[in-house]
């Protein structure tokens, strides 16, 4: 087995990556209730500051600020995973592996995290977030996705309403991200 190393930094923040397993399906977005409580009882005993997130059918993109002295951001996610997990029927197949892990089937094992190194590094994934539901194409202004911080940050002041991120695709920025 490979030995995957995760960067670890007391108090920072970082960009994820998680995705369902089977991502033709849509629960994220379908079960959109159950997402928001595993989430508000995670930080209720784990906290950490939501920067950003935006949540799609089968994936999602945050940015998180832990506490001070605190680099734990993998048993949050496990205790979010977990929750939704449990607060779903079970009807997903599971191959022997996942029953002798006892695992679900529901997400896909590792997810994509990045620490976030300068103002740059988090505006451009700041920005990233907010725009991946118009890069994805489920809508034509970003303001339209329900399931976002971007709409925190419009009333911020962070965003005007009409805010695309246009400019910053000639960037190539995104397809470092996909």
């Amino acid at each position: 087995m490979s030995e995957y190393r995760r960067a670890r930094t007391p108090g920072a923040t970082y960009f994820f990556t998680v995705n369902l397993h089977n991502r033709r399906l849509a629960l994220l977005t379908q079960h959109i209730q159950l997402l928001r409580a595993a989430v508000g009882a995670t930080k209720t005993k784990h906290p950490f500051h939501i920067d950003a997130w935006v949540v799609l059918p089968n994936h999602m993109h945050c940015l998180w600020t832990l506490p001070e002295g605190d680099a734990g951001f993998s048993v949050r996610w496990q205790v979010i995973k977990r929750a939704f997990s449990q607060g779903l029927a079970k009807t997903e197949a599971l191959s022997t592996i996942q029953v002798k892990r006892r695992e679900r089937g529901i997400w896909q094992r590792r997810y994509w995290e990045h620490l976030i190194r300068d103002d740059g590094d988090y505006q451009r994934h700041f920005d990233y977030i907010h725009r991946n539901p118009l890069k994805h194409g489920y809508v034509t202004r970003v303001g339209d996705w329900p399931y976002s911080s971007f709409h925190r940050a419009v009333r911020q002041g962070v965003y005007c309403e009409d805010w695309c991120g246009v400019e910053d695709e000639k960037s190539g920025f995104g397809e470092l991200l996909t």
